[in-house]
């Protein structure tokens, strides 16, 4: 649990910081994206064999690979799976949100849930998301992170809340974290983390020890690999939205709007026809728990490493 909490506590600092970002890429239904991490320190994986039937099959077993799919529009859903063949570790999740106008603040509501699966422990960690909040927008905005997350393993019975503290009006430091982290049926944590999420975390034992939990300015960030537009399909997310793109880095943002606005319509015109046919949306790659909210991904590592054994 505790690395699963360093985990999850140093994942946010690495956030897309691109200047290019100046109009929102809205996810349209069924766009795909796919990509991959060759991590440090890792064999050379000319040696490694291929995972064909897995997220992204051009990968070999040394490789964090990484899936996404838009699977609904109203309302926008999106779907993630990633893993890493030879560590048996997998993860996967579903995310859409809910917006409102606070004053001069945005606030975006994070609703799904993520599933950490450690095949080697045979245990499953399940999390929440944190919201997201736009501040001073009609100034110099700036962004934050608030909310109550819970990390639990239903397994070991351990489990950890965890506190994202949004700026107070009058004072204060922005983008602080608590978290506490409890072993089975205790009610006292025997480890809390004080600090900010995109600095220094602190912990405290229950044994009176303190030590230094994370710091991520000394963490390498190792950039995602994707493969080129002119060998994705239609529906990858860099090909689909490689004229907005080109409008944004061109800095003409008629063209951006216009290429934009023209997905858009597409995207429009196509589920008219779905409707006029009576035909509903089939999804490729997850797929809806019947009866509930959550998304699964069709083929994942702890799938096909059992009926591989």
């Amino acid at each position: 649990m505790v690395q699963v909490v360093r985990w999850y506590l140093a994942s946010y600092h690495a956030g897309r910081k691109s200047s290019v970002a100046k109009k929102p890429y809205n996810p349209v239904l069924g766009e795909v994206f796919q990509c991959y991490w060759d991590l440090p320190q890792a064999p050379a994986t000319s040696s490694q064999p291929l995972v064909n039937d897995g997220p992204v099959p051009w990968c070999h077993r040394d490789q964090l690979t990484f899936v996404a799919e838009q699977v609904s529009h109203h309302p926008p859903i999106s779907a993630f799976y990633a893993e890493h063949y030879n560590k048996g570790i997998s993860c996967q999740a579903y995310v859409w949100t809910k917006s409102k106008f606070l004053g001069l603040s945005i606030g975006v509501h994070n609703i799904g849930r993520g599933t950490v699966n450690l095949l080697k422990y045979n245990e499953q960690y399940t999390c929440s998301f944190p919201n997201g909040y736009g501040r001073s927008i009609l100034t110099v905005p700036w962004i934050e992170l608030g909310g109550s997350v819970v990390i639990e393993c239903e397994k070991t019975g351990y489990r950890a809340n965890i506190e994202f503290l949004t700026k107070p009006f009058y004072g204060g430091k922005k983008h602080r974290i608590t978290a506490d982290v409890f072993g089975p049926q205790e009610k006292k944590p025997f480890l809390s983390i004080t600090g900010e999420w995109n600095g220094v975390m602190e912990a405290k034992w229950s044994d009176g020890r303190t030590e230094q939990f994370i710091n991520v300015d000394n963490l390498t960030i190792t950039k995602k690999i994707v493969r080129p537009v002119e060998q994705q399909k239609d529906n990858e997310s860099r090909r689909l939205w490689k004229e907005v793109t080109a409008g944004l880095r061109l800095n003409n943002v008629s063209h951006a709007t216009n290429a934009k606005c023209e997905i858009e319509q597409r995207q429009r015109i196509e589920a008219q026809r779905r409707k006029d046919a009576n035909v509903s949306w089939q999804t490729k790659l997850f797929q809806l728990v019947e009866g509930t909210d959550k998304w699964l991904y069709n083929n994942p590592l702890e799938k096909r490493v059992s009926v591989n054994r």
